[in-house]
């Protein structure tokens, strides 16, 4: 277990903002966790658990306790003729289970590859891309209550998951503490390429495999989206917004060429990073803080951006999406 004072942040975030936290305390095992939980370093004091810094946006020093699970364990538990089930430790990052599933010909996380963070904090986000999210793949969800410290296993169906959200986003908001999820994955391959274009990228760099896959969805990332370790970003700023069948409909005859995805029938989901493109955004920077040049999605800090920097231009971007489209974006950022 690793504790520090007044401890640096910008290493664990990914917009690089130089923010600092009281302590900061590394656990990488149950029973560390539960020394942590139970001791009089927390008492009293503000706690937030953090996974890889990918989803948050630190607009201050935090006045508090930061935790973070070093548990990088990665276990096959139980199989079947069909199905392999593997325990991964919430402190992995999450493209690395990715490349060992699909190194192990298992199915069901390769449309997810490149995606930044760690495994506890996926599973608290649902996060998805390429038409699968992480909840088609998770068996269970093992947790600690902050409370009493006592260990408790959430079936997939009682973790409530939706787009970009769960049960730990919600209702129990800071009250569990992911320590692994459980994943069922397939031992015979079954491809989903039902996303936009992506059975076409595929086909052009080979066959059709879970490797070739995961490779042409790193390339299409890596072509689209900055890598944090050069420029400062959470990936997709906004979650892309669902609105009734009707509004669509409206849009679409102001706008013929607006993109958009079937939901069910009465809504329709219209790509966040097109409305925020359409209102000139694409490119643009206020101060330090911008809108990629490449992906209107994504914000960038070019260089010593605070986080008050960032917020204030995802306000204006939301300004004028509002006042433009009439549509309310959230962002999938959480602030801090």
């Amino acid at each position: 277990m690793n504790t520090q004072q007044d401890a640096s942040l910008l290493s664990y975030n990914t917009f690089g903002i130089n923010a600092k936290a009281d302590y900061l305390i590394e656990y990488d095992s149950l029973d560390d966790l539960r020394s942590v939980l139970k001791s009089d370093i927390i008492k009293g004091k503000k706690v937030l658990h953090i996974g890889g810094g990918s989803n948050l946006l630190f607009l201050n020093n935090f006045e508090g306790v930061i935790l973070h699970s070093a548990i990088h364990s990665v276990e096959k538990i139980r199989e079947d003729e069909q199905l392999v089930y593997v325990e991964v430790g919430s402190g992995v990052v999450w493209d690395d289970f990715v490349a060992y599933a699909v190194e192990n010909g298992w199915s069901g996380t390769e449309n997810l590859s490149l995606i930044p963070g760690e495994t506890g904090a996926a599973a608290v986000q649902n996060i998805g891309a390429y038409g699968v999210e992480i909840q088609d793949v998770i068996e269970e969800v093992k947790v600690v209550d902050m409370e009493t410290a006592e260990l408790k296993v959430f079936s997939k169906a009682a973790c409530n998951y939706g787009y970009r959200d769960s049960i730990f986003k919600k209702e129990l908001k800071g009250k569990f503490i992911i320590i692994s999820v459980v994943f069922r994955l397939k031992k015979a391959a079954e491809f989903n390429l039902s996303y936009q274009h992506l059975e076409e990228a595929v086909l052009k760099n080979g066959d059709i495999d879970l490797k070739n896959i995961r490779q042409t969805i790193i390339s299409i990332r890596e072509s689209k989206l900055p890598d944090p370790k050069v420029t400062g970003n959470a990936g997709s700023f906004f979650m892309n917004p669902v609105v009734p069948k009707q509004t669509f409909l409206s849009l679409q005859e102001k706008y013929p060429q607006i993109p958009h995805y079937y939901v069910s029938e009465t809504e329709e989901k219209i790509p966040a990073g097109w409305l925020i493109e359409q209102c000139g955004w694409k490119g643009k920077r206020l101060g330090n803080a911008g809108v990629h040049d490449k992906q209107a999605l994504v914000i960038v800090n070019h260089g010593g951006a605070t986080g008050a920097e960032i917020e204030h231009l995802a306000r204006e971007i939301q300004s004028s999406v509002k006042s433009s489209f009439g549509i309310d974006l959230k962002p999938e950022v959480n602030f801090i």
